[in-house]
């Protein structure tokens, strides 16, 4: 007997809706089941005094892929933003990534090649292979830059000294001996306008979608309803954490409404020295260039203090945590996952992987032509 629906998908994030549009347009009939009271997932924004908020801090969109940007081009106009982070070191302005800005304002070195000889210099400190993530980033970018835009910044993201914490995690930092601080460098970027929210929304546009539906407690009766399961929540919760919890790190959010037109005059200010205890505020009108929707000025800002913590079970997962403790328990689990012949596993909870959206995006398409060969 044939069942209801084609799919059914768990989380009404980017990757459910990518593959839901693309199987709703190969004809299959789809349902999408979401545990919060809103579609999107964590790119999730919402409109108030005219400013896109974003919930789950700052989602810049930026791709080197044509096909994921020829993609979303139905869904969304996007902007132009340009990701140009500022860093605060104890009231100390530096232009991020590191870029000769960066480096005139930290040594007064004025030519690439200055910089270059300052840099070099520096490194020598670290001999040998780097044992650690302090040593890595030493290696990389000399003792200066570390002390007052790595280590304070790192400890805080991580909640770990950066000599308990593994070189990997800093296996490269961009250092740049021109004056460029587009931070991405990726050949498309920017906002999609009017929000991430309407985006997606689009995206599901014709596709049934209950909210507020927990998977997983009314697992047995949503199965009964479709062919195949597209499972983007977290794959140890799927195997009731049988083999342990995976780590995540999470991040809380204090986000209030000023009455001024300006609070930072930036979307994003990282505050790399340790005693700070956030490690960035985002400022979110400078996502859309302080205009709303119709291109007005917006008189008021609404800004977002981010603080890093150790995730526990109900907390909200944000970053995996990597390392060989980790992968080695996420290996168990997919091997469970594999023996699942009805189930697809995806995202970044689904693969417990740090993806960006276009990676997202690309794996969820990718996926989909798999299932339709």
């Amino acid at each position: 007997m044939s069942k209801q629906y084609d799919y059914l998908f768990v989380g009404a994030g980017l990757y459910s809706a990518v593959f839901a549009n693309l199987a709703k347009k190969a004809g299959k009939k789809c349902l999408v089941v979401e545990k919060k009271n809103h579609i999107a997932g964590n790119v999730y924004t919402y409109l108030e005094e005219g400013i896109h908020v974003h919930q789950y801090g700052a989602h810049i969109f930026h791709t080197n892929s044509k096909k994921v940007w020829d993609f979303l081009q139905d869904f969304a106009e996007f902007n132009r933003f340009t990701n140009s982070p500022v860093a605060n070191y104890k009231g100390e302005l530096y232009s991020m990534p590191f870029n000769m800005y960066t480096f005139n304002k930290m040594w007064g070195v004025v030519t690439p090649q200055e910089a270059e000889a300052k840099i070099a210099q520096q490194r020598r400190e670290i001999t040998g292979e780097p044992r650690n993530l302090e040593e890595q980033a030493i290696s990389l970018v000399g003792r200066d830059i570390y002390e007052k835009l790595i280590k304070g910044y790192t400890e805080k993201q991580w909640g770990r000294d950066c000599k308990d914490l593994p070189a990997f995690i800093i296996k490269r930092l961009p250092v740049r001996l021109t004056f460029d601080n587009n931070y991405f460098n990726a050949l498309y970027q920017g906002i999609p306008m009017g929000g991430y929210t309407k985006m997606v929304a689009n995206m599901l546009e014709g596709i049934e979608v209950r909210l507020n539906t927990d998977y997983l407690e009314h697992k047995e009766e949503l199965d009964a309803l479709a062919e195949k399961v597209v499972y983007t929540g977290p794959i140890d919760a799927y195997f009731g954490y049988q083999l342990g919890y995976l780590q995540y790190r999470s991040v809380r959010f204090e986000t209030e409404t000023l009455d001024s037109p300006n609070f930072q005059g930036n979307a994003a200010v990282n505050y790399t020295d340790r005693e700070t205890p956030f490690t960035r505020i985002i400022e979110h009108k400078w996502f859309q260039f302080g205009k709303d929707d119709n291109g007005n000025d917006v008189p008021k800002t609404i800004i977002s203090r981010e603080y890093s913590s150790e995730w526990k079970p109900g907390d909200e997962p944000y970053y995996p945590v990597n390392d060989q403790v980790n992968g080695e328990l996420y290996g168990k689990y997919k091997a469970l996952a594999d023996r699942e012949p009805n189930i697809i596993f995806g995202g970044r909870l689904g693969e417990y992987k740090y993806y960006d959206m276009d990676a997202v995006i690309l794996s969820a398409m990718e996926r989909f032509e798999k299932e339709s060969v």
